[in-house]
């Protein structure tokens, strides 16, 4: 087994809650008094834009929302979109340990609208584990596509092979697996211990 030197993991769903997934959608559209079918059906139609960089959050907002008047102003269903957002600590304490090692370069790859992104970067102190980002609001690409994988292990200069990435969802491990990147399926901070250590990576 090659000598993993290169860890990327994503964030939503492994380090912090999901963002804005379908759960937090059914929250806000119960405490804004939303028609769930209307609003469910912009925001999948507005989303990839979204999560792709290619539109604001303003613009988001626009399209799902605030095409017509509200009885809410725009900042506060902002804010409670980013309230959705919490750490997971056990996970982080992982890899918080992995960083302090000081023995990989870790990056994340993720799935996030860029004011979103930002946010919880900021909030959750998030640079102090992760050298670089590669969320699909900066690279334009999103998982599972190969694309931001590409991207990764071009920017970085890894050898996929020295390379092990951490998501919660099989199917964004697909195409890196078939770059020839190490993957490990994240079903909770015990058994992603255990299979850290399978491929030597110090917890």
């Amino acid at each position: 087994m090659p000598k993993i030197t290169t860890l990327f993991w994503d964030i939503g769903g492994v380090i912090l809650t999901n963002g804005w997934d379908r759960g937090s959608r059914r929250e806000a559209a119960a405490a804004f008094h939303l028609d769930w079918e209307e609003f469910q059906d912009r925001h999948d139609l507005s989303f990839p834009a979204f999560d792709s960089g290619q539109i604001t959050l303003s613009e988001y907002l626009d399209r799902t929302l605030f095409y017509r008047p509200r009885p809410f102003s725009r900042e506060e269903f902002t804010a409670f979109i980013f309230a959705q957002s919490k750490e997971y600590p056990d996970t982080r304490a992982i890899l918080d340990k992995v960083t302090k090692t000081q023995k990989y370069f870790v990056g994340a790859i993720n799935n996030e609208p860029l004011e979103l992104n930002q946010y919880r970067i900021e909030a959750f102190e998030l640079r102090r584990n992760f050298l670089v980002f590669f969320s699909s609001c900066y690279v334009h690409s999103r998982k599972p596509e190969e694309t931001i994988f590409r991207v990764a292990l071009e920017v970085t200069q890894r050898p996929p092979e020295q390379c092990l990435f951490i998501d919660d969802r099989p199917l964004n491990l697909e195409r890196p697996g078939k770059l020839g990147m190490n993957t490990i399926l994240h079903q909770g901070a015990e058994q992603l211990r255990l299979e850290l250590g399978k491929y030597g990576v110090e917890v």
